[in-house]
């Protein structure tokens, strides 16, 4: 099967993209966070603030502020048991127990891994892991290593300037276990949604961030010490308080990986993943082997696209301030709904707040977009409303232009929606709004190759986490779900003749709350 034909199962007929009668041994599931054994650790204060509500002031973080950033970003929140029987007269009970984080993952899995680039006091300058399980980190490389990022980068970058930087990076086999060829489109949604988390986080510790989509891979991926058939960097972060350093365009001496590898001696540090068999993806390596880049000379810009123009009815939605909520709050609120949703009249300021501020929120820096930044987003969002005062049931673009919902088609879609999902896990006929990320048909395929696919997941992961934290702010509650009809829902919303597809769909709404019990480890 080529890679292209991969992709397009991928999204529009996962049977023909998985391996057959696959089975989940459960029994040698890896770990849900990486361990390194036999390296210096530094361990983090575990008092961390239990409000983000104000914005702090851009000041260079200590030891303390780094932890506390790192925890709201992507550390270990809860602790979840859940009970399985398939038989209701049997005496016992399958118990699997879970480790949540404040950002979503598919299946709780986690395929990502966080490391960090520091430069702050009371530390060694180097790079080190975030070890999850134990809140600390763990020295990999000790030393200055500007020049050599700033190069992997491409020179875009005043990494000098910069307090640190993050690697957002995808550890195949933590989701490949179970989701087999699946877990590709996955990993590239889980990282987006934990992108999407770190820069929420930023914003309210005063940094500055940028995205950086495009980088030397072999070189990052050999500074942190990865074997590229395990694990391979997505996406690098650089973080500062100074917010004029960043740039897209670097000098025009071309820089390769090898040539950047050969500056440091490789390292290959020892980690433990508890999996002792561990299965080949050949098609994961294939896609990643395909996606690299070699060279400096190969990153690209994609040219911003006109807003779409709908002829359909416009519905204006009421003028919203941005809003303005706990951050560390709507992320304790937030979890997956299954049959929790209850149907209930949503308003238009709730509406209008929701949409507004998830594609407000959205708008960061990156490396596609050239000079402006603030360039039209690559994802946008579609949905079907029902029971929404004053607004016409039906299917809805939102131009986030003009704030208006554009009518594509009327009537109530809950059970053409449902007839679609693969699973029976929410009912749609409890949901007022049920919302999808929309991209690119292509991937963007002709500018980026085969890096394109994994980027546009992370791009609408991120818009997904914006969504998720506002209607938890709102009161609402929502649920990423994969497991849906893509052609089904392109032609209700009649994407083609755009060149758009589905990508993720996102019922939210009102709920009850889920009778369990739940304990705190707040002193």
């Amino acid at each position: 099967m080529s890679l292209e034909e991969f992709l397009l199962n991928l999204h529009f007929d996962i049977d023909k993209a998985s391996v057959p009668n696959w089975e989940v041994d459960w029994e040698d599931a890896p770990l849900p966070y990486k361990l390194y054994r036999g390296l210096p650790e530094v361990p983090f204060s575990l008092e961390v603030p239990l409000t983000l509500e104000e914005l702090e002031p851009p000041i260079k973080p200590d030891l303390r502020k780094i932890g506390h950033f790192l925890w709201y970003v992507y550390g270990l929140t809860q602790v979840s048991q859940s009970v399985f029987s398939l038989d209701s007269t049997a005496v016992s009970a399958n118990l699997v127990q879970s480790y949540r984080r404040f950002a979503p993952s598919g299946g709780a899995l986690y395929p990502n891994e966080l490391y960090v680039y520091l430069k702050i006091e009371d530390l060694p300058v180097g790079v080190y892991h975030y070890d999850v399980a134990h809140h600390r980190l763990v020295l990999l490389r000790e030393g200055n290593f500007d020049s050599y990022l700033a190069r992997a980068l491409g020179n875009r970058c005043d990494v000098s300037s910069c307090f640190g930087s993050v690697f957002v990076s995808t550890l195949f086999w933590k989701n490949f276990f179970k989701y087999n060829n699946f877990s590709y489109r996955l990993q590239g949604l889980d990282a987006g949604v934990v992108i999407g988390q770190l820069l929420e986080v930023a914003k309210r510790f005063g940094f500055a961030t940028g995205v950086y989509f495009q980088f030397l891979d072999r070189a990052i991926n050999h500074l942190v010490g990865l074997s590229e058939q395990e694990e391979s960097v997505y996406a690098v972060i650089p973080l500062s308080v100074e917010p004029t350093i960043w740039s897209t365009n670097g000098n025009e001496i071309d820089i390769t990986s090898a040539e950047l590898c050969r500056e440091l001696t490789a390292i290959q540090p020892n980690h433990y993943v508890r999996s002792k068999r561990v299965k080949e993806y050949p098609m994961l390596t294939k896609l990643n082997e395909a996606s690299l880049l070699e060279t400096t000379q190969t990153f690209r810009f994609i040219e911003a696209k006109e807003s779409l123009n709908f002829d359909g009815q416009a519905e204006a939605l009421p003028q919203v301030n941005r809003l303005s909520y706990d951050l560390a709050s709507a992320c304790r609120k937030r979890f997956s709904l299954d049959m929790d949703f209850v149907l209930g009249k949503v308003s238009q300021i709730q509406l209008a707040t929701l949409m507004q501020e998830a594609t407000a929120s959205f708008s960061y820096r990156n490396d596609l977009d050239g000079a402006n930044w603030k360039n039209e987003p690559r994802v946008s969002l579609y949905g079907c409303l029902y029971n929404v005062e004053g607004i016409p049931n039906g299917a809805y673009y939102y131009d986030s232009t003009t704030h208006e919902l554009r009518k594509v088609h009327p009537g109530d879609y809950r059970l053409q929606l449902q007839s679609g999902m693969s699973l029976d896990n929410v009912n749609l006929l409890q949901v007022p709004l049920c919302l999808h990320v929309a991209g690119d048909r292509e991937s963007f395929r002709t500018a980026l190759g085969y890096r394109g696919y994994r980027i546009q997941q992370m791009e609408a992961g991120m818009l997904v986490q914006r969504l998720l934290l506002a209607a938890s702010a709102l009161g609402m509650g929502g649920h990423p779900l994969l497991g849906f009809d893509a052609n089904l829902c392109d032609e209700i919303y009649k994407m083609e003749p755009h060149g758009l597809t589905s990508l993720i769909q996102i019922p939210i709404g009102p709920y009850r709350h889920r009778p369990w019990l739940k304990g705190s480890l707040k002193s």
